[in-house]
């Protein structure tokens, strides 16, 4: 920093200011440091600057190695917002979400001396981790237990559920059957009471459950199974995936879609409007949800005190109406 202030012409506090962004800098004076900062090829140094000023530029997330569509679209938005606040993001990717990894991995993040911690929590059994981490490192989960008071964000996961279901009694069917999630998972628990709570209000009949695993696969063995009942008109699946592998058994049984039987996924991954028929489904905003989660975070590291729903922000969800969905045809 002495080298560019000696290039440029100012004094060492009017690079700091420069680099760090202050107003009250002459527009002129600024070139002439910037141009100073390129031709020696200057970069400040990150650990450096934690030691002056007390405060890391380093974000740690925690998350499973998954390619599952929700957990990597949101650690990709996260990633964006949080370079937009000028931050860099660590990532710890654990083999599964239990407490032995969690802890190693929220030690590691401390051990890079980590601003603050984001956990991608989505099952019961890295909420159970969670609940011993160190109070003094400010940590935020993401898509945690409804239930816990610590600061996270999520996805109103029921009233996505809900909409998905409600569209397809309106439409005319009498009740819908569901492919949910695993059942340690909190999205799909929460999804399966959004579906639930809607059959309920209209008075209709809750079929019994077909337990899916989020995959394509597991969507096509159930939707097997769903192909050879006549009585199903209507299906709402847990996640996009699984509704694709359902239409597939559909087509193979000779159900044709929507003509016969509507099919209705939930995330609407970049493929939904593509599949045949282009799938109705629910959109998750990850780019909302990152924010809103860097935001928590950010105020808990400059000593914001966050109670009640402050504390646990919900971002809700968009129903997407495509081609998927039609009356029964006895309607």
């Amino acid at each position: 920093m002495t080298d560019v202030a000696r290039l440029a012409g100012v004094s060492h506090q009017t690079v700091s200011r420069v680099l760090n962004s202050h107003p009250n800098v002459r527009e002129q004076t600024r070139l002439r440091v910037l141009a100073a900062v390129k031709e020696l090829g200057y970069r400040p140094n990150r650990a450096a600057r934690a030691l002056v000023t007390g405060r890391s530029q380093l974000i740690g997330v925690i998350a499973q190695n998954s390619t599952l569509y929700g957990p990597s679209s949101l650690l990709a938005a996260f990633e964006i917002a949080a370079a937009r606040q000028g931050f860099a993001v660590s990532v710890h990717r654990v083999p599964e979400l239990g407490r032995s990894s969690i802890t190693a991995a929220v030690e590691r993040h401390r051990d890079e001396r980590v601003a603050g911690i984001v956990v991608i929590a989505p099952t019961a059994s890295a909420d159970a981790a969670l609940a011993g981490a160190p109070a003094e490192v400010p940590l935020v989960t993401v898509d945690g237990d409804p239930d816990r008071s610590a600061p996270m964000v999520s996805v109103d996961q029921e009233h996505g559920a809900y909409q998905a279901t409600r569209h397809l009694l309106e439409a005319g069917h009498e009740t819908v059957w569901h492919i949910s999630g695993p059942p340690d998972w909190f999205d799909a628990a929460g999804r399966i009471r959004g579906w639930r709570r809607a059959l309920d209000e209209a008075g209709a009949e809750v079929p019994p459950v077909s337990t899916g695993d989020w995959t394509a696969a597991s969507g096509y063995l159930a939707g097997q199974m769903l192909a050879r009942m006549p009585e199903v008109t209507a299906v709402f699946a847990a996640n996009d995936h699984q509704a694709l592998g359902a239409l597939r058994a559909m087509t193979e049984r000779g159900r044709s879609v929507p003509d016969e039987v509507s099919i209705v996924g939930f995330d609407d991954v970049p493929e939904a409007a593509y599949y045949s028929p282009p799938l109705t489904t629910v959109r998750q905003d990850f780019g909302a949800v990152a924010t809103t989660t860097l935001d928590l975070l950010l105020g808990l590291v400059n000593g914001a005190e966050t109670t009640g729903a402050d504390a646990q922000p919900v971002i809700t969800p968009e129903l997407v109406q495509r081609e998927s969905v039609r009356p029964p045809r006895r309607a």
